[in-house]
């Protein structure tokens, strides 16, 4: 077994390792999500917590981890008697990201069904992990469905298995950490919420501090366990202040005057529901335990805010999470005193939000939010001819109807596109080709059954061969590859215009991040097209390139199509199972070098020779309009919608007319 890297050696980084001791110290909490870049410890940090937490009892020989003093009635492995059991370890279990939906909750034991004609369960995951922490690296990458299992847990502290003729529910109460890098896209907003606490991870930029993390790393790596030697006394250190707080625990008072400070931060930041009040109060709990006092601070609510707050503020996906201090202190200074009266600040244990000192430098405590983009100014009306104008605000997003590819998939599970997924509603059987990856049990049964007695079956099990089994076929949704392609050009600057287009715009991305789409981003004006962002999982980025993105030149529409059908064709080299749905915003015209609308139409058809579905958003205006746009839409074998349709009802109707074309 490899030597964990020591937590108390984690050079700095001071908000991730306290959010994850008071989790220690009080697992109601309810775990934590650590957001950063990648190569900021934040994986290294969750697996050292383990190495801290205290030895578990339970009773021998339960698959379950159930507590000897206080065994699961229901659990499956029981009925267990109270009464004394053995000690393990407290168990970190890793959830992968491509992990399947038996590996998580568990299913019927197919072997021993078929073999000895018995129902017998085999547990996941979920079983693994009770009573101790479920880990998930690059958490915003899950796939849906075992967000919603994880969803259907954390909820109600148990798993329930209803599949496959076996109805099984045990306990499972964990700690929940995830890890995550933003960039790679964001986490639907019911498994954020969660989360207990959120931190927010970024790598230091003085130079003495890098030099240490570097240092310690180098020594780690040619030596784990020297290195987790000379570190043994801080751990030891650290996992007994963890002990002492949880005994102190139950003794901590929250006071009135505390929980009116609470709940009056969450109304003032305007949080949904009551579960973050809840999460306030046990973090303020918490932190005055672990600072050794038995009454909570002003300072202990301050700290809880600034940890279980930020993710809860937003209200979009692109908004950056964070929190307003300086509301934040007008908050806690205008409810102080009322209630009780705080004891000594220079009492037992201080300051209740720092967490063990390492020997090392600190690391900055920055939060990392992204500032917010200020005005951009009004740019200057303009024509197809002019020169690069400031970027215009977005208007206000809104929702729109979906659009869909057309035809059935085999792509990414997603919520858009109809897909023969690993993971929808059972459609039928099949014969495997290749590795089997999903028993259809009832079909196998059934084409086993009529040779038994030729195939000389004796006992109870059932004779099965390799031509009996069947796949299971299933359909469900998939997430598609948007690939938004806007006309940036003079003929587009006009303020108003252009912030209604960029308008539109947002409101597909939000669409594209409710249906976990992945999304790029092809601009063009002047004299050449550019791709102002690869496609990715990060709909926030899209938004981020989108909200900067000048205007004003001329109008080389040809050149925006082909480099829009140069960056599918390497997106199909990478991804080939994924669908493209093209989504051009312009007005039409296409301007500069020689015959440009005839070179914009053959660029076109090539997408229709393809076979892409596209949408033609039409952006022109006026009382005068040329149609250019719609023209362009058959040319691409898509269809045309104006920006006004896309709030309209009749999109609804725009699905078909692209269906329509592409049979």
């Amino acid at each position: 077994m490899s030597t964990p890297f020591p937590f108390t050696a984690v050079v700095g980084q001071e908000d991730l390792r306290l959010a994850l001791l008071l989790n220690a110290v009080s697992p109601a909490v309810g775990g934590v999500l650590v957001r950063g870049e990648k190569g900021t410890a934040k994986s290294t940090a969750v697996r050292a917590l383990s190495a801290l937490l205290p030895e578990v009892a339970v009773v021998p020989g339960c698959r379950f981890s159930c507590d000897p003093a206080a065994p699961d009635p229901s659990c499956p492995d029981g009925p267990h008697e109270p009464g004394n059991g053995g000690m393990r370890p407290s168990r970190m279990v890793e959830l992968p990201v491509g992990a399947s939906e038996d590996r998580l909750v568990g299913a019927l034991d197919i072997e021993r069904a078929l073999a000895e004609g018995v129902k017998a369960f085999e547990p996941g995951l979920l079983a693994d992990a009770h009573r101790g922490i479920l880990y998930v690296d690059e958490v915003n990458l899950l796939h849906d469905h075992l967000v919603d299992l994880l969803l259907d847990a954390a909820a109600m502290g148990a798993s329930y298995v209803e599949r496959e003729g076996v109805s099984v529910r045990h306990a499972s109460k964990f700690l929940l950490v995830g890890t995550m890098n933003p960039e790679e896209g964001e986490l639907r907003p019911q498994l954020l919420d969660r989360f207990g606490l959120t931190v927010e991870v970024a790598a230091s930029r003085e130079p003495d501090q890098r030099v240490e993390v570097v240092r310690r790393r180098l020594a780690y790596d040619d030596d784990p366990a020297g290195f987790a030697v000379r570190w043994a006394d801080e751990e030891a250190s650290v996992r007994q202040r963890i002990v002492a707080a949880r005994e102190l625990l139950p003794s901590v008072r929250l006071g009135d005057g505390a929980l009116r400070q609470v709940a009056a931060t969450c109304a003032a930041f305007e949080v949904d529901g009551m579960r973050a009040d809840i999460v306030m109060a046990r973090t303020a709990t918490a932190l005055a335990a672990w600072a050794g006092r038995t009454d909570v601070l002003a300072e202990d609510v301050r700290q809880a805010a600034l940890l279980a707050l930020p993710h809860r503020r937003r209200r979009n996906p692109f908004d950056a999470p964070g929190l307003d201090e300086d509301k934040l202190d007008e908050t806690l200074e205008e409810f102080s005193g009322e209630g009780d009266e705080d004891p000594d600040p220079d009492g037992p244990g201080g300051g209740g939000g720092q967490p063990p000192s390492s020997d090392g430098p600190q690391a900055d405590g920055d939060s990392g939010a992204q500032p917010e983009a200020g005005d951009a100014g009004e740019p200057q009306a303009s024509g197809a001819g002019s020169g690069e104008q400031a970027a215009a605000r977005a208007s206000e997003p809104f929702r729109t109807k979906v659009l869909s590819v057309p035809g059935l998939g085999e792509g990414a599970a997603g919520r858009r596109s109809r897909a023969r997924t690993e993971h929808g509603r059972t459609t039928g059987a099949r014969r495997p080709q290749g590795a089997l990856t999903k028993l259809h049990l009832a079909a196998t049964v059934q084409a086993a059954a009529p040779h038994q007695r030729a195939r000389g079956r004796s006992g109870r099990g059932l004779v099965v061969r390799r031509d009996d089994l069947r796949q299971a076929t299933r359909e469900g949704r998939e997430g598609n590859l948007v690939l938004f392609v806007v006309d940036a050009s003079g003929s587009m600057a006009a303020r108003q215009r252009m912030s209604a287009v960029k308008g539109a715009v947002l409101s597909l991305l939000l669409d594209a991040y409710q249906r976990r789409d992945k999304v790029g981003l092809v601009t063009f004006r002047g004299s050449a097209a550019e791709v102002a962002l690869p496609p990715t999982s990060s709909v926030d980025a899209a938004a981020a390139r989108l909200e900067t993105l000048p205007t004003g030149g001329r109008t080389p529409l040809a050149a925006g199509l082909l480099r829009a059908h140069e960056v599918l064709r390497v997106e199909r080299l990478r991804d080939p199972a994924r669908r493209a749905l093209v989504v051009l915003v312009t007005d039409g015209r296409a301007t500069g070098g020689p015959e440009p609308v005839a070179l914009a139409g053959r660029a076109a058809r090539l997408f229709a020779a393809e076979g892409v579905a596209s949408v033609v958003v039409d952006c022109e205006s006026g009382p005068v309009r040329l149609g250019l746009a719609g023209q362009l839409a058959g040319e691409l074998g898509g269809t045309a919608v104006t920006l006004d349709e896309l709030r309209a009802d009749s999109i609804a109707g725009l699905v078909k007319d692209v269906q329509r074309r592409a049979a």
